[in-house]
């Protein structure tokens, strides 16, 4: 069995998961509109963002590197993991890593490769084994979760560390602006009113290790752990940016994920929900295929942006955190029903007893991720 033996969330909302946590609980939100000037874009734009001069420095690191190291190192102090094993792989989830050195001459330029990125954050951690790199859109945060749980099962190491991070650049804000999916103002995921999605900045980490190699190993002190219980990537091939109308390969992963699995024991479907047109109306419809229009669904999406590689894990952790308190997070910006079939969107927070969750993911190029994870007593 893989289990989750720590994790840390870090972002613009705070530096540890419980900060996360409560802030997002409580209703609070990073997202500012900024001056379009400040990344050399022509309009302003609404994200969350890092203060920079607050974020903890690491000694020729890239803003990109800082807040992965930040998220790893918290991660590591709530784990008992010896960072020279041999058995110990890294996984880093991001979309674009460094690319805002594009063109830019400066001497860790070359760190605009993944994997050059990847390596200098192993190496300020002693890392021994080459990390692995997943950089699959949007998808990335749960595609790298489905890898290090495959390479755990088949042996290949004992101890997986998988982070996600993005920050903003003109590359990015620029990219997404050209395709008209940035909101002016905040993003409201699943509302009649929503024209688009706003970006974030943020580091998660999440820690695994097969239960068979030294027990629990999770310094936390809850009497249950969490393993995963499913997941699937499918790709629809429909557009390189548009998704499938019919939601196909976020339907195919869904089903994938559940297997036998009955919708009555999820407490609730933590979707994509980036608040563009297209993407809401799509899982609205894979929901409603997959039969699972009577679970209560969520989008973290209002609090933090989308936050692209580190999406994934980030809103893994936070889900894990919620069903731990026995709660349903609410979907900030949420008011009313925008999509054509009636899913059942959580706008407050609400209580739960049950013990598992869907996670969805959907990204360019057609990519679709689902995964469901169980919250399960010690034995």
């Amino acid at each position: 069995m893989i289990q989750k033996i720590a994790d840390n969330i870090y972002s613009p909302l705070g530096p540890t998961t419980d900060s996360n946590y409560l802030a997002v609980y409580k209703g609070r939100s990073m997202l500012r509109k900024y001056d379009g000037g400040m990344l050399g874009v022509p309009e302003p734009f609404t994200a969350s963002l890092f203060d920079w001069p607050a974020v903890e420095s690491a000694e020729g690191c890239t803003p990109f590197e800082r807040i992965a190291i930040a998220s790893i190192d918290r991660a590591l102090a709530r784990a008992d993991v010896d960072v020279r094993s041999e058995g110990l792989l890294f996984i880093l989830s991001t979309t674009k890593g460094n690319v805002g050195l594009l063109g830019s001459g400066h001497p860790v330029a070359p760190r605009v490769a993944l994997g050059a990125a990847a390596q200098h954050i192993a190496s300020c951690f002693g890392f021994r084994r080459q990390p692995l790199v997943v950089s699959n859109a949007c998808i990335s945060g749960l595609s790298a979760q489905l890898m290090a749980l495959r390479l755990l099962e088949g042996g290949y190491c004992d101890t997986a560390i998988v982070c996600g991070a993005d920050v903003l650049s003109r590359f990015i804000v620029s990219g997404f602006g050209s395709l008209k999916a940035l909101s002016p103002v905040e993003c409201r995921p699943f509302d009649i009113e929503r024209c688009g999605l706003n970006l974030g900045e943020a580091a998660a980490t999440i820690i695994y290790r097969s239960s068979s190699y030294v027990g629990f190993g999770n310094e936390d002190e809850d009497e249950a752990m969490w393993v995963c219980a499913g997941g699937a990537v499918r790709n629809d091939a429909h557009h390189v940016s548009a998704p499938s109308p019919k939601g196909e390969g976020c339907y195919m992963a869904i089903r994938a994920a559940m297997g036998d699995l009955s919708a009555d024991s999820l407490a609730f479907v933590n979707a994509h929900g980036t608040a563009t047109l297209f993407n809401d109306e799509m899982e609205s419809v894979a929901l409603a295929r997959a039969g699972l229009l009577g679970v209560p669904v969520n989008s973290l999406k209002g609090y933090y942006g989308h936050t692209m590689g580190a999406a994934g894990v980030l809103e893994t952790i936070l889900s894990m955190r919620a069903v731990d308190r026995g709660n349903i997070l609410g979907t900030r910006g949420f008011h009313e029903l925008g999509v054509s079939n009636p899913i059942s969107v959580s706008a407050t927070n609400s209580p739960t007893t049950k013990q598992s969750f869907l996670k969805l993911l959907s990204g360019f190029g057609g990519g679709n991720a689902a995964m469901v994870f169980e919250r399960i007593e010690k034995i």
